[in-house]
């Protein structure tokens, strides 16, 4: 029997990992980098070992550390969680030959199918090698890891060279392996899973499909399961086929073979030989709890025959903290308030877990939060962005996609820029309400409509402002004149507020126009527009941003700062990072074109390009390998000529 497991991961994954291990009776044992002294995962885990370092190539891709901590805590077993070393098939080893328990598949069906190439061979499919312009687009892939890191559509032939080698520097930094690869790229395909369990004892359960379709930057955003209107015969195919993938490499415990499914037909992707971040849909449609079932696999117990009925639907969204009208910009800073109300109080962290019984969940129904994050947490920059999955299920897929809509658009989240709007728009749009239309281009057909602006910020904005007045009339009193003055104002983002106190005590609002104020406290203000009341919970940190309801208002200065003036053609850095490379030859007085890359920053385990915003002269740079920025950094300069000619001028003068 396992006493104590040491989960070799971070955040969401080995706080759920841990949470079922409670439920078990098992020890909990966590690894952290420096970064993540103050993880949450550390604070639920029952010992935890330091790894000395910040980055995943110091710290979580250590597998010789890893074992280390394992054996110097006690532990008797390990389990991956998914990514870093989730799919290693030599740090697999490395547990087993320290006398632990591997809570995974045995390290050869790990090598036959955790490297995309090698799985492909196996199923006689062979990479693209001479690529032409018959063959585009392609997709440059990673061979190992997943999570989208990696990859890169390409389109353009003379952009190839350059797509592999940013792909592989991502891959190797995110898994400790550079290799890539080229295949076909299938627009607007359907991205299909199935969910597979199997035991030492000859039993593979195909514990159906899911539909992973909505992406961006080919990483999943929201999952659901069953996926929804696939023909009866297809899902057939694709059930029988995972099953014998895994039976041909003599697969134990949990993984999943993915397909893209196009025009009825079905293309075999990889097989990841790990727990997948959507698994909590599968879960809750078939009411069994997977880490559990892992755990009794590698106990050496056998599975039933054949596994429990599916009920319902279960839908999953990824919570991120990312800017996605910025190009899906990763963000960082406190995460102030982290709260996903319901009925009776707030969602529990742990996710509102029913009862089990040998792995199997007695009932659904329930809002689940799969977190690696508290109110007061810091969101930092070396990790990924995923703060949360927010899962629903019930009967029917409207019922779900409407009850995860409901549970998102009430969520508390104060701090850095999030894709929660993004998420219940999603949600919410008749495309998606189709399931018919499903496709991995849904993003690409309606990104613009999705991270528009929210309705209703000028109102927000009116409360932001009234909340802040009510609050100094707490402490300082008063605030009506018997002559009148001029109207108080204030401005949020691109909202400008105008108000004046009135002698009753409440207050007039002149801009934005239609609005009566209800009531005002420093943290709720209640104003009635169209004679409709509107209700707004309003909190700021001291950090220039005021939440209000569910809108996230940064608060404009007054006065502008002279130094916070730049230069015209300025790159500042969009997010902080670390600068991974500068475009070969750089340098200063350079010719450079509008979109050329210049340099690549490396955040929350993904690579951004750095682009000239316009052709002209390059006439700063101050990047170099290595040097580790902050948001708003000076990056480099790139001077059109025009600037660059009335330079000259007034150094000749």
């Amino acid at each position: 029997m396992i006493g104590s497991v040491l989960v070799a991961n971070r955040g969401e994954i080995a706080c759920r990992v841990f949470r079922t291990c409670r439920e078990l009776g098992i020890a909990t044992v966590a690894v952290y980098s420096d970064a993540d002294a103050d993880a949450l995962h550390v604070r639920e885990a029952d010992t935890a070992v330091r790894l000395p370092g910040a980055t995943p190539a110091e710290t979580y891709l250590r597998g010789d550390l890893v074992v280390a901590a394992a054996l110097a805590a006690g532990a008797d077993a390990v389990h991956p969680g998914y990514g870093f070393l989730s799919e290693n098939a030599d740090f697999a080893r490395r547990v087993t030959g320290a006398g632990l328990v591997w809570i995974g598949p045995p390290p050869e069906a790990i090598e036959a199918m955790a490297s995309k190439t090698r799985a492909k061979e196996l199923l006689g499919i062979a990479p693209l090698t001479d690529v032409t312009e018959d063959d585009l687009p392609v997709l440059v892939k990673a061979a190992a890891g997943g999570g989208g890191r990696g990859m890169r559509i390409v389109r353009e032939l003379g952009l190839l060279a350059e797509e592999m080698a940013a792909a592989s520097a991502e891959a190797l930094g995110a898994f400790g392996d550079g290799e890539v690869f080229v295949e076909p790229y299938v627009e607007n395909g359907r991205h299909v899973e199935v969910q597979l369990l199997c035991d030492t004892h000859g039993t593979a359960w195909a514990l159906g499909t899911r539909d992973c379709s909505l992406q961006r930057r080919h990483q999943k955003v929201v999952e659901e399961a069953p996926a929804p209107g696939l023909p009866a015969a297809l899902e057939a195919s694709l059930l029988d086929t995972a099953v014998r993938a895994a039976k041909a490499v003599g697969y134990v415990g949990a993984g999943t073979v993915e397909f893209l499914v196009a025009g009825g037909r079905a293309q075999f992707l990889e097989m990841n030989t790990r727990l997948q971040v959507e698994h909590p849909v599968t879960e809750a449609v078939f009411g069994v709890d997977l880490v559990a079932l892992q755990l009794a696999v590698a106990e050496g117990r056998a599975l039933p025959p054949e596994p429990p009925a599916p009920r319902g639907h279960a839908i999953e969204a990824r919570l991120y903290a990312e800017d996605p009208a910025r190009g899906w910009a990763p963000q960082t800073g406190v995460l102030h308030r982290f709260e996903l109300p319901r009925e009776g109080g707030a969602v529990p962290r742990e996710g509102g877990v029913l009862p089990r019984e040998g792995g199997v969940r007695l009932g659904t129904g329930h809002v689940r939060l799969d977190t690696g994050y508290e109110s007061g947490d810091a969101v930092g920059v070396h990790y990924d962005a995923m703060l949360a999955k927010v899962i629903v299920h019930a009967p029917t897929r409207a019922e779900a996609v409407r009850r995860l809509a409901h549970a998102l658009d009430r969520a508390r989240i104060h701090g850095p820029v999030t894709n929660r709007d993004l998420l219940v728009a999603s949600l919410r749009h008749a495309e998606f309400g189709d399931p018919g239309l499903l496709d991995t281009g849904f993003y690409d057909r309606n990104g613009d409509a999705l991270t528009a602006p929210r309705p209703g910020a000028e109102y927000a904005a009116a409360a932001a402002a009234l909340a802040e007045a009510a609050g100094r009339r707490g402490r300082f009193g008063g605030g009506w004149r018997n002559l009148r003055s001029q109207d108080e104002t204030r401005t949020y983002g691109d909202h400008e507020v105008r108000y004046r106190p009135t002698r009753d005590g409440g207050y007039e609002v002149a801009a934005p126009e239609g609005v009566r104020v209800v009531s005002a406290a420093p943290d709720r203000v209640r104003l009635e527009v169209a004679g409709v009341v509107r209700d707004f919970a309003v909190a700021a940190y001291g950090d220039g941003v005021v939440h209000a309801g569910p809108h996230r208002l940064d608060v404009r200065p007054r006065f502008t700062d002279p130094r916070e003036q730049t230069a015209p053609g300025s790159l500042l850095a969009p997010m902080p990072g670390t600068v991974v490379r500068v475009a070969d030859g750089l340098a200063v007085g350079d010719r450079v074109t509008a979109g050329q890359p210049l340099l690549w920053l490396e955040a929350m385990k993904m690579e951004h390009r750095v682009i000239a915003p316009a052709s002209g002269t390059l006439t700063a740079l101050h990047a170099a390998p290595g040097r580790q920025v902050e948001v708003g950094a000076l990056l480099a300069v790139v001077s059109d000529d025009a600037t660059t000619e009335a330079a000259q001028e007034d150094q000749t003068v």
